[in-house]
C-alpha cells in the first residue's frame, strides 16, 4: 500500500510494511516511533488531526489529517487499513524549513459505521511516516446521530397554590448526540438567566421556586440535536388563589325588627383560577341590646302600621292570582295556533343532531327527517311483472334503442339541465327508482363501441367502460351511483361487516361484450387468514347473492376481482348493484377506521362542542362527513388518523383530558364516552360520532389545550393533542380540500384513456399472439406485478387488453405512461414502434 518516495531511503518499505502486519492496543493520543539512529526531530508530526464527528441521515463525513515531515499518510479505521484509492492526497513544501508536508482526506459512509454499529464504536485513526519513524494520530470515533421520538418522560398538568413550588419533570428522548434541553411557556423561551425564580435542573427539570399568577401557562418540554428537534405534550400550570375574608364592617343601626347587621366580603384575596371560596357567611346580624328597641304595641301609630302591612300583603296576593289566571289563557290559545300551524312547517324541517340514547347523551348520530316526503325503492333492479308502483307512470320504451338515427353522438355532460332531463327521462324505468335524485353521488353519460369512463368526484368511485365493450351500433346511456347505507337493506348475517361503499351501474341487462371495470375504496385489512370476502350483487327479484369469492375465483367467471390495500377493481359484463363484504374468521380481523375531529369555525357563546367521528377509511365516507361540516360550520381542528377497529366485540372508547380547569369546564359527567361494537362493524350507518362540549370560563378565552383519546378496549388506539386558537387557527382546513378527480364526471371516447387509441392497439397485435421467448402479456402482467391473475387474462379473447383495462383503471388520470412504456420495451418488442403512431395512420 505504500508509495515510496526517492528522497527517503529504502527501508521506509520495510517500515510501512511492518505497520501493516502489526498488531497491538492503539492508544487516543498522538504517539511516535522513531526509528533506532534516526534524528527524533524529523518525525513527522500532526498540524490537523481527525476529530469525533456525526453521521447525520445519510450524509457522509469528511476525516482530515495533515503532518510535516511526512511522506505517507494513511487511513487505519476499527484496526483495517483503508484502501489507497479512497485517499484523497496533497503533497507540499514547507516554505521555512523545507520539509515536505502532506494532507490526506478519505469519506465515510453511513453503511460502514453500520457494519460495527452494536459490537463496538466506529474509530479512524492516521499514521504518518518519515525517514525518522511513523507517528499515530489521536482517534477520531465517528457515531450515527438519532433523537428518537417519544420523550421517556413528560411533563404533567398541575394545579398549585400560590408561593408553593412547581417541579416539571423532563426526560428527553434517547439520542446521540445527547438532547439539549430547553423549557417554552406558552411557546415563549423560559430563560432562567432573566428569571431568578426559575431554573433548570441537571436532569432538566423544571423548578419554579414560588409560584406566581403569571406562571399560569401551557409549558412544553423541546429536546434538540443536530438530527431533529422534539417537542413534549404541553401541561397545563395552574396556579390558583384560595379566597380569604376581608374585615368585618361596623355594626349596622338598630331597625325596626331589634336586630342589627355586619358583613365582610371574599377579597383578602378574591379566589382566583379555581381557587376555593371563602368559607363562612358575608352577613351576620344579631339583636339589639339598646332600649331603643323596646316596642310595644299599645299605640295608635302601631296599630296603623300593622294595619297597612297587611293590606299591602292581601292587595299583592290578589294581583299575583290575576297573573296566573291570564298566564293559563294566554298558553292555551298558544298551543292551539301551534298544533294549526305545524302542518305548514311539517316539510322545511332542518338537518338536526339528535341523541342516539337516552341514557347516553353525548353519543350522537345523524337522524333522518321522518316529516319529509321522500321515496325509497324497496324491491328489484329489474321490471316487475306485478305492475307498475301507483306513483309512477312506466311506459314500455326501452333505454337502449340508438339515438340521434343510429349516429354516434359523443359528448360530455356536466350541466345541471342535462342532469334533470337524465333523472326524468330514467324515473319512468322501474330499475332507476331507487337512485337518488340529486347529482353529487351520480354520475352518467352516453357511450358507443368507443368505450369511456364515469367518476363520481371524491368518492374513489369510477366505472371503466374500455373499447369495444359496447357492441358496434349501439349506444348506451350509463349511470354510476352512490347509494346511502340506510336507503338499500342489505342483510347481513353472523360477523360479516360491509366493507366498501353499495354501488350501482346500469342500466342492468345491457349486452356488454368486453367486462367493464368498476372500481371503489374499501375498509378491509386483507388477509387470507383473517378474512373471507364476497362481493354481493342484487338480484332483479331484490335479493342479495354472493356472485364472488374472492381468492377462489373461477377464469370463466362473469365476476373477477383485482384487490389491493385500500381498493378493489371489479370485471363485471353484467351491470348491477354491488357490495363488497367481509366475513371475519378470527378475532385478527380489522377495519380501517378513520377519526376526524370537528370544531366550529365560529364560536359565540360560552359553549365549544368538539364532534369525533369514526368512519370507514373510504373515500365516499369522508365526502359526506365534509359535506355535513360545512353544513354545520365545522372546520377540521386535528390530522386525521387511522385505527384499526378488531373483530373482537368490544366498544370503542372515547375520552378528553386535560382540559384547562381556570379556562374551560367539561360538561362530560362519565370518565369517557362509548360506541356499541355492533353499530361500527356492521357498517351501515353513516356519521358514527361523539361530542365533548366544552364551556368557556370567559367569552375571552380563545385558547385551548387538551388531548383527546379513542380506543378499543384491548385494542389499537389513539391520541390527538390538540393546541389551537378556536378564533383564527385554521391550518388544518385545507387537509379535507375536496379535489376534482380528473375532470368531469363523465369522459367518452379516447379522452377517457391515458393510452392512445392506435397505441393501444398496436401493443394488443404485437403482445397477444404466444411468444416461445416470453416477450407476450404473461410477461407484461409479471412486470405489472399482476401474474396472479394469468388464468383469468387468459380465458378473455384478447388477455393485453385485460391487462391495459385494468391499468386504465388504477392509474387513471395520474398514471405514468412512460413506465408502461418501458415495461413494454424491456419484453424486446421495439419500444419507438408501439409507441409512435404514423401519419398515415392517423
Amino acid at each position: 500500500m505504500a508509495v515510496r518516495s526517492g528522497l527517503w531511503p529504502a527501508f521506509l518499505g520495510i517500515v510501512l510494511a511492518a505497520w501493516l502486519r502489526g498488531s497491538g492496543a492503539q492508544q487516543s493520543a498522538t504517539v511516535a516511533n522513531p526509528v533506532p539512529g534516526s534524528n527524533p526531530d524529523l518525525l513527522p508530526h500532526f498540524l490537523v488531526e481527525p476529530e469525533d464527528v456525526y453521521i447525520v441521515k445519510n450524509k457522509p463525513v469528511l476525516l482530515v489529517c495533515k503532518a510535516m515531515p511526512a511522506t505517507q499518510i494513511f487511513f487505519k479505521c476499527n484496526g483495517e487499513w483503508v484502501r489507497q484509492v479512497d485517499h484523497v492526497i496533497e503533497r507540499s513544501m514547507d516554505g521555512s524549513s523545507g520539509l515536505p508536508a502532506m494532507e490526506v482526506r478519505i469519506n465515510v459512509s453511513r453503511q460502514q459505521v453500520e457494519k460495527v454499529f452494536g459490537l463496538e464504536e466506529y474509530w479512524c485513526q492516521c499514521v504518518a511516516w518519515s525517514s525518522s519513524g511513523t507517528t499515530k494520530s489521536q482517534k477520531a470515533y465517528i457515531r450515527i446521530a438519532y433523537l428518537r421520538k417519544n420523550f421517556e418522560q413528560e411533563p404533567l398538568a398541575k394545579e398549585v397554590s400560590l408561593e408553593q413550588g412547581i417541579v416539571l419533570p423532563c426526560r428527553p428522548p434517547e439520542g446521540i448526540p445527547p438532547a439539549e434541553v430547553e423549557w417554552l411557556r406558552n411557546e415563549d423561551l423560559v430563560d432562567p438567566s432573566l428569571d431568578p425564580n426559575v431554573y433548570i435542573t441537571r436532569e432538566h427539570s423544571l423548578v419554579v421556586r414560588q409560584a406566581r399568577l403569571a406562571d399560569t401557562a401551557n409549558y412544553t418540554c423541546v429536546a434538540k440535536n443536530i438530527v431533529a428537534r422534539r417537542r413534549s405534550a404541553s401541561a397545563a400550570v395552574i396556579v390558583y388563589v384560595d379566597g380569604s375574608w376581608s374585615p368585618w364592617s361596623k355594626w349596622s343601626a338598630c331597625g325596626l325588627d331589634c336586630t342589627h347587621w355586619r358583613s365582610r366580603e371574599c377579597s383578602d384575596p378574591a379566589p382566583r383560577n379555581g381557587g376555593e371560596e371563602c368559607r363562612g357567611t358575608d352577613l351576620d346580624t344579631r339583636n339589639c341590646t339598646s332600649d331603643l328597641c323596646v316596642h310595644t304595641a299599645s299605640g295608635p301609630e302601631d296599630v296603623a302600621l300593622y294595619v297597612g302591612l297587611i293590606a299591602v300583603a292581601v292587595c299583592l296576593l290578589l294581583l299575583l292570582l290575576v297573573l296566573i289566571l291570564v298566564y293559563c289563557r294566554k298558553k292555551e290559545g298558544l298551543d292551539s295556533d301551534v298544533a294549526d300551524s305545524s302542518i305548514l312547517t311539517s316539510g322545511f324541517q332542518p338537518v338536526s343532531i339528535k341523541p342516539s340514547k337516552a341514557d347516553n347523551p353525548h353519543l350522537l348520530t345523524i337522524q333522518p327527517d321522518l316529516s319529509t316526503t321522500t321515496t325509497t325503492y324497496q324491491g328489484s333492479l329489474c321490471p316487475r311483472q306485478d305492475g307498475p308502483s301507483p306513483k309512477f307512470q312506466l311506459t314500455n320504451g326501452h333505454l337502449l334503442s340508438p339515438l340521434g338515427g343510429g349516429r354516434h353522438t359523443l359528448h360530455h355532460s356536466s350541466p345541471t339541465s342535462e342532469a334533470e332531463d337524465f333523472v326524468s327521462r330514467l324515473s319512468t324505468q322501474n330499475y332507476f327508482r331507487s337512485l337518488p335524485r340529486g347529482s353529487s353521488n351520480m354520475a352518467y353519460g352516453t357511450f358507443n363501441f368507443l368505450g369511456g369512463r364515469l367518476m363520481i368526484p371524491n368518492t374513489g368511485i369510477s366505472l371503466l367502460i374500455p373499447p369495444d365493450a359496447i357492441p358496434r351500433g349501439k349506444i348506451y346511456e350509463i349511470y354510476l351511483t352512490l347509494h346511502k347505507p340506510e336507503d338499500v337493506r342489505l342483510p347481513l348475517a353472523g360477523c360479516q361487516t360491509l366493507l366498501s361503499p353499495i354501488v350501482s351501474c346500469g342500466p342492468p341487462g345491457v349486452l356488454l361484450t368486453r367486462p367493464v371495470i368498476l372500481a371503489m375504496d374499501h375498509c378491509g385489512e386483507p388477509s387470507p387468514e383473517s378474512w373471507s370476502l364476497h362481493l354481493k350483487k342484487q338480484s332483479c327479484e331484490g335479493s342479495w347473492e354472493d356472485v364472488l369469492h374472492l381468492g377462489e375465483e373461477a377464469p370463466s367467471h362473469l365476476y373477477y376481482c383485482q384487490l389491493e390495500a385500500g381498493a378493489c377493481y371489479v370485471f363485471t359484463e353484467q351491470l348491477g348493484r354491488f357490495a363488497l363484504v367481509g366475513e371475519a374468521l378470527s378475532v385478527a380481523a380489522a377495519k380501517r377506521l378513520k377519526l376526524l375531529l370537528f370544531a366550529p369555525v365560529a364560536c359565540t357563546s360560552l359553549e365549544y362542542n368538539i364532534r369525533v367521528y369514526c368512519l370507514h377509511d373510504t373515500h365516499d365516507a369522508l365526502k359526506e362527513v365534509v359535506q355535513l361540516e360545512k353544513q354545520l360550520g365545522g372546520q377540521l381542528i386535528q390530522e386525521p388518523r387511522i385505527l384499526h377497529f378488531k373483530d373482537s366485540y368490544h366498544n370503542l372508547r372515547l375520552s378528553i383530558h386535560d382540559v384547562p380547569s381556570s379556562l374551560w369546564k367539561s360538561k362530560l359527567l362519565v370518565s369517557y364516552q362509548e360506541i356499541p361494537f355492533y353499530h361500527i362493524w356492521n357498517g351501515t350507518q353513516q356519521y358514527l360520532h361523539c361530542t365533548f362540549t366544552l364551556e368557556r370560563v370567559s367569552p375571552s378565552t380563545s385558547d385551548l389545550a387538551c388531548k383527546v383519546w379513542v380506543w378499543q378496549v384491548e385494542g389499537d388506539g389513539q391520541s390527538f393533542n390538540i393546541n389551537f386558537n378556536i378564533t383564527k387557527d385554521t391550518r388544518f382546513a385545507e387537509l379535507l380540500a375536496l379535489e376534482s378527480e380528473g375532470g368531469l364526471p363523465a369522459l367518452v371516447g379516447p379522452s377517457a384513456f391515458k393510452i392512445p387509441f392506435l397505441i393501444r392497439q398496436k401493443i394488443i397485435t404485437s403482445l397477444d399472439p404466444p411468444c416461445s421467448r416470453g416477450a407476450d402479456w404473461r410477461t407484461l402482467a409479471q412486470k405489472l406485478h399482476l401474474d396472479s391473475h394469468l388464468s383469468f387474462f387468459a380465458s378473455k379473447p384478447s388477455p393485453t387488453a385485460m391487462i391495459l383495462n385494468l391499468w386504465e383503471a388504477r392509474h387513471f388520470p395520474n398514471g405514468n405512461l412512460s413506465q408502461l412504456a418501458a415495461a413494454v420495451a424491456g419484453l424486446g418488442q421495439p419500444d419507438a414502434g408501439l409507441f409512435t403512431v404514423s401519419e398515415a395512420e392517423c
